[in-house]
């Protein structure tokens, strides 16, 4: 039995991938940890690269050598994990567990703004994101049943791309489902979602609940460079 309704693919053809322009690859890692829906995962993505042509997908086993090294190339460091690529080209827009309930519309949006390469940020915000060089990783704890987390995932997504596309490639932008990982809510003492963490050249700098706007959201990340 399919994970998506005959009605919602046809909305997801015509509203999503109806936009498509460049040739997206999802690249995806599951491993014997946290794999409760891997088949889920794989299934969700398999629906929907049969929906376009413009979009393909890739599952790597991140407990064998050869996945670990494919993993290491996206910079994914657990699984399961699914990457969001321009035909094979990372940029930083990833997924640590099941894009599922109202995450589901952030992932589709985002398979769009990787095909597109481009983003609704304001002006101001990509010449920042644009200086940016120095390794930044942002992590979003969510939940499916979140209304707010879609929208921190989003924002998160769009700064990475936007770095990307100033020829930096230096901002991953990660969706961390809670339940799914415990142990790594637990280590930042998630107690409200969304939870973003912003770590700059590896160590924590910036912690904050909730969905902030746009302006406000370049000023936290700002200030966890400064």
């Amino acid at each position: 039995m399919g994970l998506i309704s005959d009605s919602d693919k046809k909305v997801i053809k015509e509203e999503f991938f109806s936009k498509l322009t460049n040739p997206v690859k999802i690249i995806g890692f599951t491993g014997k940890d946290h794999c409760q829906y891997c088949d889920q995962l794989k299934q969700l993505v398999q629906e929907l690269s049969e929906l376009t042509d413009k979009l393909t997908y890739e599952f790597h086993d991140f407990d064998t050598p050869e996945g670990k090294g494919i993993a290491q190339k996206y910079r994914i460091d657990n699984a399961p994990a699914i990457t969001i690529t321009q035909n094979g080209k990372d940029m930083g827009v990833r997924f640590f567990g099941l894009p599922a309930g109202h995450e589901f519309g952030a992932f589709l949006e985002d398979i769009v703004d990787v095909s597109n390469a481009t983003t609704d940020l304001m002006p101001e915000s990509k010449e920042e994101l644009a200086k940016i060089d120095r390794d930044v990783r942002i992590l979003v704890f969510v939940t499916p049943t979140c209304p707010y987390c879609p929208l921190a995932v989003r924002m998160v997504h769009k700064f990475a791309i936007e770095n990307t596309n100033a020829g930096k490639g230096k901002i991953l932008g990660d969706m961390v489902e809670a339940i799914e990982y415990p142990e790594w809510a637990d280590q930042y003492s998630v107690m409200a979602v969304p939870k973003i963490v912003i770590q700059v050249d590896g160590e924590d700098k910036v912690q904050f609940e909730g969905a902030y706007p746009e302006k406000m959201f370049m000023e936290k990340l700002l200030a966890a460079l400064e």
